[in-house]
């Protein structure tokens, strides 16, 4: 009786594992998922909100799960040791998903992002103001293929990208505007105006994010979905990728974000302006006063020629 008991307990563990190992997020494997009643549960890792699986997660609960998988790892960090974090931080999400227009970090720093959360102002302290989550309506991707043997049309190239961004990230093909290719390099535009995106349609801030984790090779898809990029059957290998956002207003930054090689040529034209100006009034000043010295000359010589002929 009690060996009977035994084989039903671990044939009842047995199931539940393979329940739980059913129970799986196919486009978040970042996501916590746990089986309730018989349907597989999905939520946000470091936000615990509900995930919708059939679907791309929203970039800014990405975020969020992945400064928490960082924050999870038990390897000491340097004292002094520090990170370019701009790109990844750990953001606040609204309701939906969505990215807040105003983010801060532990330092009571703050700064306003984009609807794909990249900073598009200064940095400034608690009371910095971000009226609008300004969207991103323009996504402008740069890659470079490693060097190959044999030649790619651009037809070839474009079509496979396409076919890509359609199936893997479940992108409308009217979003994607242009996929042009000259050896090596290969540019993607994908633009998406709020007026065209109906409520099923993949936000490309979203696409483009899994896409450039997919090339970085820390894919956000779950191991069994495989990241493959082929043209004519043969694998294309990528070692750069960029991608630039842009936004329907432009982005407030000051002249603290230019790089000082770029504040130096501004500070040389502007004093090659100041330069040429002064140089002008100079010039003109000397003439003007040759021409006054020439006038009383010759007033001088009339008046004694007139005095002359005076009997």
């Amino acid at each position: 009786m009690e060996s009977a008991f035994g084989a039903a307990l671990v044939l009842m563990l047995v199931a539940t594992s393979a329940a739980q190992n059913d129970c799986f997020c196919p486009t978040n494997n970042l996501a916590s998922c746990s089986s309730e009643s018989g349907s597989c549960i999905c939520t946000a890792r470091g936000s615990n909100q509900r995930l919708d699986c059939s679907t791309l997660t929203p970039k800014c609960l990405l975020m969020k799960a992945e400064i928490k998988t960082k924050r999870g790892r038990s390897f000491p960090r340097p004292e002094h040791g520090f990170v370019d974090n701009d790109g990844l931080y750990n953001p606040e999400c609204d309701a939906m998903g969505f990215f807040k227009a105003r983010q801060c970090n532990q330092t009571d720093t703050c700064w306003c992002v984009n609807s794909a959360g990249v900073r598009r102002t200064d940095k400034g302290d608690l009371n910095m103001k971000c009226n609008e989550l300004v969207r991103t309506s323009w996504i402008y991707i740069e890659m470079k293929h490693k060097e190959r043997k044999t030649p790619l049309s651009e037809s070839e190239v474009a079509n496979s990208f396409r076919q890509l961004i359609e199936n893997r990230y479940m992108l409308h093909p009217k979003f994607i505007t242009a996929v042009e290719y000259k050896e090596p390099l290969i540019h993607i535009d994908l633009k998406q105006n709020i007026s065209d995106k109906s409520y099923g349609d993949v936000d490309i801030a979203d696409v483009a994010y899994y896409f450039e984790k997919d090339i970085q090779g820390k894919p956000i898809f779950p191991p069994d979905n495989m990241f493959g990029l082929y043209v004519n059957d043969e694998p294309l290998d990528i070692e750069e990728i960029l991608v630039y956002y842009v936004d329907d207003k432009p982005p407030e930054f000051s002249m603290q974000r230019l790089t000082a090689g770029i504040i130096a040529v501004v500070v040389v034209v502007v004093l090659a302006i100041v330069i040429g100006i002064t140089v002008l009034v100079v010039t003109r000043r000397r003439k003007t006063g040759k021409y006054e010295k020439v006038e009383i000359k010759e007033m001088g010589e009339m008046r004694k020629g007139q005095h002359a002929q005076v009997p």
